[in-house]
C-alpha cells in the first residue's frame, strides 16, 4: 500500500469509526466476524439492551441509528437479508409525493420534502441525487394552470425548509421544447409539458449505509436471524428469543424495549406476542420494469397519470425504471410475484405516450415490492394512509408501521421518542438530522479529486465516479482491496458496470451472506442485465468463497439456488394471475429457510 493510499485509508477509518470523523470507538464493518460477535454480545446473559429492533429495512435501520446516536444500547436482527423486503423494491425515489397534494395532504408533502432536502444536502449526498421529471399535458385550457399551481405549491413547500438547494423549480414547456427533451414521446400524446425535480436513491444501498452508520455508533446487528418468540415477565415483554438461521442456535436477548419495525409483517408479530392488534397493515403490490436506456430516447424522467395512480419513467444509470402498479396483495410476503397481467399493465400505459412502443423483449428486469399501508375504510390500496403510527400493544413492545421511504427518519425519531418515554432515565433528543451516513463526510472533496484518484489508482475516471456514487468516501476501502489484489479492479464478466472488488466488499463490510444478497441488493445485477445475474453467478460466488469461508460444495449450492430463483421468477412472470404467479415463484426455496415462530410467547 502506498503512503498516499494508506493516508486516505486511515482518514476513512477515522470517519467510519464515527461518521463525524472524530475517531469514534467502533468500526463500520458488517462482515462475518462482526455478525458473530454481535449475536454473542446481544445474547450474553449479563447484557440487557435498552432497545432491540426487529426488522432490517429502512425503518428498522433508522430506529437503530436514532437510538444509538442518543446513547442507548441497541441491537437489531433481520430474518432474511437487510432490506430484502419493501426497502429494496421501491421506485427508488426520495420525493414529497406530488399526488398527495391532490388529496390535500399538505403536511405529509411538506415533511417529505424537508426530509428530501436533509438527505440531499447533509445526510447522504453521495447516495441521493436530483432527478428531473417531465409531466406531459394533454388538455389545452385548464390543465396547465392546474398542474402549474400544484407544482408551485410543491416547490414552495420544498424550498421553505431551506434545505433543498440544488433542486431547481418547475418550468413550463411548449410541446416543441418538451419533445426536444423527450423525443421518445409521440407528438400527439401531449399539448405541452411541465418539468419539475425530485430525487432518487439506491434504496437497498441506503439501508446498508444506515446500518453501517448505526454500527459505527455501537449498534449490534445481525441478518439471517429470526425472532421466534418473546420473553415475558408477567404481561411485560422483556426481550426476544431468536434463531440464528445460519448456525441453528437459539438465543435469548434481553431488552428494556422491543421495537417491531417489520413493515408488511407487522400483524404477524402482533399475533406472536399475543396482544390485541392496534395496527393493521395491508400490503399493496407495486411492480417495476427495467429497460435499457437506449429503448427510450429522453434526457429527463417522465411522470404519467393512470386511472389508478401515477406511472414513472425514471432514469437509472444505463437503464430506465418504469412503474408502478398499486394492487392488493395477500399471498407470500417474502417473494411477491409479478404476473403477466402486471407487466402488460405497465407496458400498455407507458406505450400510450411512446412513439416507439416497448415490448416484453425490451425488459431486462422485473421486481415487485409491497407497500405497508395502514388499513382504512377504503378498499382501494391507492387511497390507504401513507401516514405512520406508533403504538404500545403490550408493555415493553412498541410497534411502528405505515409511512413512506422518504420519511423513514421521522418515523424512527417518533419510535425512539416513544421508547425514551417508556425508559426510566433521561434520553437526549434525536440528532439524526445532523448525522451524516458513512461515506458522506468528505464525499464532495473526493468527487472534486476524482481525476487524481483515477490516476493514482489506475482505474478509469468513470469507475471512480461509479464507486464514489455508491460508496462515497468509503471508496478508499475498495481501492485498498484493489491495491492488495489488482485482479479485483477488473469488472465482472457479464456485468461490467461492477468491479470484482465490490463483490468481496459486500461480504467483508456490507453484511452480505449469500450470492443473492450481492446480485440483488449490494449490486443491482439481477435487474440490470438480460441474464438477470446468471452469467456472473459463478464468478461472484467464487469471489465470496474466501471472505465467507465457503467450500466448493457451498459455491455450487449458491449458484444453483440463484439459478432456480431466476428461473422461478421468469416463469411466474408468464402467469396470468397473482395466484398462479405466486405458486410458481414459491417453487424456488430460500437458500436459508426462515424459521417458523413459536406458537406461544416464551
Amino acid at each position: 500500500m502506498t503512503a498516499q493510499t494508506a493516508g486516505r485509508a486511515e482518514a476513512v477509518k477515522d470517519a467510519s469509526a464515527g461518521p463525524f470523523g472524530v475517531g469514534g470507538m467502533h468500526s463500520a464493518r458488517m462482515g462475518p466476524a462482526e455478525r458473530a460477535a454481535a449475536l454473542a454480545w446481544m445474547s450474553d446473559p449479563g447484557h440487557e439492551l435498552d432497545v432491540f429492533v426487529v426488522g432490517g429495512g429502512v425503518v428498522g435501520a433508522g430506529v437503530a441509528l436514532d437510538a444509538a446516536t442518543r446513547g442507548l444500547t441497541v441491537g437489531l436482527v433481520e430474518a432474511r437479508d437487510f432490506a430484502s423486503g419493501t426497502s429494496s423494491r421501491s421506485s427508488k425515489l426520495i420525493h414529497g409525493g406530488v399526488r398527495y397534494l391532490e388529496q390535500l395532504n399538505f403536511d405529509l408533502v411538506r415533511e417529505a420534502l424537508q426530509e428530501r432536502g436533509l438527505l440531499l444536502q447533509r445526510i447522504a449526498p453521495h447516495l441521493v441525487r436530483p432527478v428531473p421529471f417531465l409531466f406531459p399535458l394533454t388538455h389545452h385550457v385548464w390543465e396547465r394552470p392546474y398542474v402549474g399551481a400544484g407544482l408551485t405549491l410543491y416547490d414552495t413547500l420544498g424550498f421553505s425548509s431551506g434545505l433543498n438547494r440544488g433542486i431547481p423549480g418547475h418550468r413550463h414547456l411548449s410541446r416543441r421544447r418538451a419533445l426536444r427533451l423527450a423525443p421518445a414521446l409521440r407528438k400527439t400524446s401531449l399539448t405541452g409539458a411541465v418539468q419539475y425535480w425530485d430525487a432518487q436513491v439506491d434504496d437497498a444501498r441506503y439501508v446498508t449505509s444506515l446500518l453501517r452508520t448505526a454500527v459505527s455508533y455501537g449498534a449490534q446487528v445481525a441478518s439471517r436471524t429470526a425472532v421466534i418468540g418473546f420473553l415475558r415477565e408477567g404481561e411485560r415483554v422483556t426481550g426476544v428469543r431468536v434463531r440464528d438461521l445460519e448456525g441453528g442456535a437459539e438465543l435469548n436477548i434481553r431488552a428494556r424495549q422491543v421495537v417491531n419495525a417489520t413493515g408488511v409483517w407487522t400483524d404477524e408479530i402482533q399475533e406472536m406476542v399475543g396482544g390485541r392488534g392496534q395496527i393493521h397493515v395491508r400490503a399493496s403490490k407495486g411492480i417495476h420494469l427495467v429497460v435499457p436506456r437506449d429503448r427510450i430516447h429522453s434526457l429527463t424522467g417522465i411522470i404519467l397519470r393512470t386511472e389508478k395512480s401515477v406511472l414513472f419513467v425514471i432514469p437509472w444509470g444505463r437503464h430506465w425504471i418504469v412503474g408502478t402498479t398499486d394492487t392488493h396483495w395477500s399471498l407470500d410476503k417474502a417473494h411477491p410475484a409479478a404476473s403477466r397481467q402486471d407487466i402488460d399493465y405497465v407496458l400498455d400505459h407507458v406505450n400510450e405516450v411512446l412513439s416507439v412502443p416497448l415490448t416484453r423483449d425490451d425488459v431486462e428486469g422485473v421486481y415487485a415490492g409491497l407497500r405497508p399501508l395502514l388499513a382504512g375504510e377504503s378498499e382501494e390500496t391507492s387511497k390507504l394512509s401513507r401516514e405512520h403510527v406508533v403504538t404500545h400493544p403490550v408493555p415493553g413492545l412498541l410497534m411502528i408501521a405505515g409511512g413512506k421511504y422518504t420519511t423513514y427518519r421521522v418515523m424512527a425519531k417518533d419510535a425512539v421518542d416513544a421508547v425514551a418515554h417508556a425508559l426510566d432515565h433521561r434520553v437526549p433528543p434525536s440528532c439524526t438530522d445532523r448525522v451524516p451516513l458513512v461515506g458522506a463526510v468528505g464525499y464532495q472533496a473526493l468527487w472534486n479529486q476524482r481525476h487524481r484518484l483515477a490516476r493514482s489508482s489506475g482505474l478509469h475516471v468513470a469507475r471512480i465516479e461509479h464507486l464514489l456514487q455508491r460508496h462515497g468516501s468509503m471508496i478508499d476501502e475498495l481501492l485498498a482491496l484493489i491495491e492488495a489484489d489488482p485482479s479485483l479492479g477488473r469488472p465482472l464478466a457479464g456485468a461490467d458496470d461492477y468491479l470484482r472488488a465490490e463483490v468481496v466488499y459486500a461480504a467483508t463490510h456490507e453484511g452480505a451472506r449469500h450470492l443473492n444478497d450481492v446480485l440483488a441488493r449490494r449490486t443491482r445485477i439481477s435487474i440490470e442485465t438480460f441474464h438477470r445475474g446468471t452469467a456472473v453467478a459463478q464468478e461472484a460466488a467464487e469471489l465470496l468463497a474466501g471472505p465467507l469461508g465457503w467450500d466448493t460444495e457451498q459455491v455450487k449450492r449458491e449458484v444453483e439456488y440463484y439459478a432456480k430463483r431466476v428461473e422461478a421468477e421468469r416463469a411466474s412472470q408468464e402467469q396470468d394471475t397473482d395466484q398462479e404467479a405466486d405458486a410458481i415463484r414459491l417453487g424456488a426455496p430460500d437458500i436459508v429457510p426462515v424459521a417458523e415462530p413459536d406458537t406461544k410467547p416464551v
